[in-house]
């Protein structure tokens, strides 16, 4: 895929550039988040032992035996594991896929909302594995330090769409910011793919912002352009890879994509690759009423939708049974 559909930026001509950089930085945001929506970005000061501890500890997790793994199973949406054939992404767009091929641990915010009806929906307690107790710390930090970069990179958008820099940032005060550890094993463990089986099946994700760190791989993420169809995702093991999800593109008026995107099944070359990624969902204060920017920067004028009216939907379009 091309450098320029998918650019890799430095946030730190963001937060420490002058005017002119700042400009320019904002510029190229714009066009790459029309074609794919989809950045690289550097520059975020989160180190990569945070990024490696998680993966250790989560890897010891998703090795114990699959009986310990049930104290701690959830459906789509939950705090704790989602086991194989939970979710099927695809089912998300309307794409009629196996479930598909991946564990996940999932975690969110867990700070009370003052509505009790709200608070019970979005905002129940994390449940951590006693087994690894090192997990918590490392998440906790790593949420952190990711709904940190989340507002900054919000106010970049804004900026880069000739608004406000805290025209998105103020609807994130008490967001239901969610975070995934995406388990993808080899076909020693899931078995060889069905036809049309995915590590997670084609689909854009639901939010704001998706902040993912991921591996690279042979059946690793793979992007969708109306130039390209599908191709591999370029990959910088200094970058997060950052899209854009359906409600920021709606709040656009589809001037910037919904980054659409899929991850390939263990390869037939390498069936025992195993591949982990992290995925922090950025999301809005419950109650965030999403509305269409005018013309000249939107260019459809979507109907106004509650955010997790919305987000409630997809979550349970996805789930299995």
């Amino acid at each position: 895929m091309s450098d320029s559909r998918i650019p890799v930026i430095d946030l730190r001509l963001w937060t420490e550039g002058d005017a002119p950089a700042r400009a320019a930085l904002a510029r190229t945001v714009d066009e790459a988040l029309q074609t794919a929506g989809f950045l690289l970005v550097t520059g975020h000061g989160v180190e990569p032992g945070l990024r490696a501890g998680i993966r250790s500890a989560a890897r010891e997790f998703f090795l114990l035996p699959a009986e310990v793994k049930r104290r701690y199973e959830v459906k789509v949406g939950g705090r704790g594991w989602l086991g194989r054939g939970a979710e099927a992404n695809g089912y998300a767009e309307g794409t009629e896929t196996p479930p598909d091929l991946k564990e996940s641990l999932t975690f969110a915010t867990d700070e009370p909302f003052e509505d009790p009806v709200v608070n019970a929906e979005w905002y129940a307690p994390n449940v951590w594995p006693a087994e690894v107790p090192a997990l918590r710390g490392l998440c906790e930090e790593y949420l952190g330090r990711m709904a940190a970069l989340e507002k900054e990179l919000l106010s970049l958008l804004g900026y880069a769409l000739g608004q406000a820099p805290d025209f998105f940032a103020r609807h994130m005060d008490h967001p239901t910011y969610g975070f995934n550890i995406n388990w993808y094993p080899g076909t020693e463990v899931v078995g060889e793919p069905e036809p049309g089986q995915f590590r997670i099946g084609p689909h854009t994700d639901f939010g704001t912002v998706t902040v993912l760190d991921r591996q690279a791989g042979k059946g690793g993420l793979q992007v969708y352009t109306d130039e390209g169809g599908w191709e591999d995702a370029p990959y910088d093991p200094a970058a997060f890879t950052i899209n854009v999800g359906d409600l920021l593109s709606r709040w656009t008026g589809a001037r910037w994509r919904s980054g659409r995107h899929r991850v390939l099944p263990p390869p037939s070359d390498a069936p025992a690759e195993e591949l982990m990624s992290l995925v922090y969902f950025g999301e809005c204060t419950p109650g965030t009423l999403v509305e269409s920017l005018p013309a000249p920067v939107g260019r459809v004028a979507y109907p106004p939708v509650d955010s997790h009216v919305y987000l409630r939907e997809k979550l349970d379009s996805i789930t299995v049974g």
